[in-house]
């Protein structure tokens, strides 16, 4: 019996050590009559520490739902200095030609006896994918501003993107909430659109006919006009008339007749607006935006769409016009009229950038840009354009006395229908 009782000793000592021995609330653990207390875990890197659980309940570890990885600082590629970035994608085989333009704009408007600071351009990167990557470059080499990018797809992703240290000016529009910093120019042609639809209501007219096509752009143009003429005329069911898609049969107009207080738009190109102009009635006042205009220089396409109101940039409508003569055209001319009208923009984007620079933008505003007056609203630079009409083969300011109604609509009687021009 003396052997056992030693042996017994032993053998509760080894159960001991092999962590069986009853636990005590509170994290320490009873072993030989002493308190051992059980040292905190080092938290890792992303992941909480392990909390203690109550007695009886494991312990559960808690897991940010999303944890972003920071990314590495940018380091610049060159001694830093200071200077405004202008991001366009001018080796772009898609964009290339748009963002040349700009470019070309944006240079003949510096004033070199003004100019405190230069202007880099940063071209080689894509839009779809390098847009941030090339920002963060810009800045890390110096940018105290930056200009661009150019397309939907790259504005959205520097949309996207919160660090936004100095005044940037997208050459695009994207709704929704941006960083104090940025900011939104561009032309388009939805705005148009809504700003047809105010022109028309203010010539006194009150429902609309709305000629389509199938193309994407075509149906934003529909939306937005409808969108503002709603606004504008009350309730959509009273305020528009008809909409009809043009998919090449004129028999869809066969029936539409001049109606008192009633307006066409027509959100189509020059191409397609050249067959269905034919089928409309003369006395139906017809609307359109910029993308019906090709140049004062295509007399016979101009021609076929006699009549036809509709609103575009004074670098395209008013050359003589003080404010736009001052800048000089693209030598050697640009080969489209589309391409004029980016140069334009890059004109009145680097007058822009200068007045963010500037701070206090309120004070500059509104601008007397070339594209059109240039107002700020939130962040975006709303540009309102000048309207106009076509008149035997020329587009004239809408409002010119020199041309009688019965020149543009020549089987309108005046007595009736709307009696307007």
């Amino acid at each position: 019996m003396q052997r056992v009782f030693p042996l017994l000793i032993i053998l509760f000592a080894l159960y001991a050590c092999a962590g069986n021995a009853p636990q005590i609330p509170g994290g320490v653990t009873a072993t030989a009559n002493k308190e051992m207390v059980t040292p905190a875990i080092p938290a890792i890197s992303g992941v909480a520490p392990v909390s203690p659980a109550p007695t009886g309940e494991p312990a559960v570890a808690i897991i940010p739902a999303e944890v972003k990885p920071v990314p590495p600082p940018v380091l610049p590629t060159e001694k830093p200095f200071p200077h405004i970035a202008l991001l366009l994608p001018v080796q772009s085989p898609g964009f290339g030609a748009s963002a040349d333009a700009v470019r070309r704009g944006f240079i003949a408007a510096i004033n070199p006896r003004n100019q405190a600071m230069p202007v880099r351009v940063y071209s080689n990167f894509d839009e779809n994918t390098g847009v941030v990557a090339i920002y963060r470059q810009a800045i890390a080499n110096g940018a105290r501003a930056v200009v661009g990018p150019l397309t939907r797809n790259g504005v959205s992703a520097l949309m996207a993107e919160q660090d936004i240290p100095v005044p940037t000016l997208a050459l695009n529009i994207i709704e929704g909430q941006s960083a104090r910093q940025l900011y939104f120019f561009g032309m388009s042609m939805e705005s148009e659109a809504r700003e047809v639809a105010r022109l028309a209501k203010k010539q006194g007219l009150h429902q609309a006919i709305i000629i389509t096509t199938h193309s994407q752009l075509s149906q934003r143009l529909q939306a937005a006009f409808e969108e503002e003429w709603s606004d504008a005329a009350g309730s959509v069911n009273r305020g528009i008339l008809r909409e009809v898609e043009f998919n090449g049969d004129p028999s869809v107009f066969a029936d539409i007749a001049n109606i008192n207080d009633t307006m066409v738009f027509l959100a189509a190109d020059a191409a397609k607006a050249h067959l269905i102009r034919p089928y409309l009635p003369n006395k139906l006042p017809i609307y359109a935006t910029s993308q019906i205009f090709v140049g004062n220089d295509k007399t016979l396409t101009n021609y076929d769409l006699n009549g036809i109101r509709f609103v575009d940039m004074p670098w395209l409508l008013q050359p003589d016009h003080p404010a736009v003569m001052v800048y000089p055209r693209a030598t050697p001319p640009l080969p489209s009229i589309d391409l004029d009208r980016l140069y334009a923009l890059g004109i009145d984007s680097y007058r822009l950038i200068q007045v963010l620079l500037a701070g206090e933008p309120a004070l500059a505003l509104p601008l007397d840009g070339v594209t059109g007056e240039i107002v700020l609203n939130g962040h975006t630079f709303q540009r309102n354009a000048v309207p106009a009409v076509f008149v035997q083969g020329h587009a004239q300011l809408l409002d010119a006395p020199a041309t009688p109604t019965a020149q543009i609509f020549p089987d309108k009687n005046p007595d009736k229908a709307t009696g307007k021009p």
